[in-house]
């Protein structure tokens, strides 16, 4: 496989939407709890690639052999338009999860044991959002898998390799009891945090929903668009866009989060424009981008917000 081939079978170019959660997740550790764990960063960082790599190869994979078309095979997947053989594409899935596993391995030496199943429970879920019998996102549920997944998921684990058990969660077992120790208050205030990645992530699977609407009903796909109305679909959509900036205001009148986690609302002229500009048109070249623009403009703000916070308390 050539590198153009193996960048476009990965889709390197959407790994931001892991990036920018992970990034989050550094930020809220520096900011919240003035914690920061290097090696930790960098081994779940490495992991969380290979993860979300192995995790789009497999969807290509899985429109390739399932395509009802023939055209949409041959000329609009991937695989047949670069002709990669499944075969080396499944190798290199297996290559990508057996590297994230041993990192994981790694990071739960390192760090808590429970890692192990919450990691591998988002890892589960990566899998299963596109193989299996029923893929995730073959259902209505893909914009809540993946945006509370990586939206929530990829922020807390960052978060909890890089903190103290004590300062925000620790799980400890002496048989037959189970015992959860930590901070609600930390959790609550993560939480509302990640309100704007798990709705910008969302939005972009529904705005790449929308666009391929047709597309999706010819190939059996069902996604959430088919069960809402136009109307409903574009309430949701502008929820999403917004409710992150909802909840980070929330955050600082609790007094959970500093004055600078406003610093986000910079970013609201632009998401208002880009989000008006879709609720207009769905058209997958000429306002899908809009959904990503928003994701980077409303992502970025936050980690620079966290990253201020955090200057200034130092």
């Amino acid at each position: 496989m050539t590198i153009p081939a193996f960048l476009e079978v990965v889709e390197a170019k959407t790994k931001l939407a892991s990036i920018l959660p992970c990034l989050i997740g550094l930020g809220f550790s520096l900011a919240y709890f003035h914690q920061l764990n290097g090696l930790n960063s960098l081994l779940f960082f490495v992991a969380l690639l290979c993860i979300d790599m192995a995790t789009t190869a497999i969807n290509n994979l899985m429109d390739y052999q399932h395509a009802v078309s023939d055209d949409y095979r041959e000329h609009t997947n991937v695989l047949g338009r670069r002709q990669v053989a499944p075969k080396t594409v499944l190798n290199l899935i297996v290559t990508l999860l057996f590297a994230a596993l041993v990192i994981g391995l790694v990071l739960v030496w390192r760090t808590q044991w429970v890692l192990f199943f919450i990691g591998g429970f988002c890892v589960l879920i990566g899998i299963f959002y596109t193989s299996g019998p029923l893929p995730l996102n073959r259902l209505p549920l893909g914009e809540v898998f993946s945006g509370v997944t990586m939206g929530f998921g990829i922020p807390f684990l960052m978060v909890f390799v890089n903190v103290l058990p004590q300062s925000f969660v620790a799980v400890t077992w002496q048989w037959p009891n189970l015992f959860v120790s930590g901070s609600w208050v930390a959790l609550v205030t993560l939480i509302l945090v990640c309100v704007m990645p798990m709705g910008t992530i969302a939005n972009v699977m529904l705005a790449n929903n929308l666009c391929d609407l047709k597309e999706d009903e010819a190939n059996h796909r069902t996604t959430l668009p088919m069960y809402l109305t136009h109307g409903q679909a574009m309430w949701l959509y502008a929820s999403l866009a917004y409710g992150g900036f909802v909840a980070i205001l929330i955050a600082v009148a609790l007094g959970l989060l500093h004055w600078p986690a406003l610093l986000v609302f910079v970013a609201l002229p632009l998401v208002w424009r880009n989000t008006q500009q879709f609720l207009a048109l769905q058209d997958k070249a000429k306002t899908f981008k809009t959904a990503l623009l928003s994701l980077l403009a409303e992502n970025i703000a936050l980690i620079l917000a966290l990253l201020i916070d955090w200057g200034l308390s130092r």
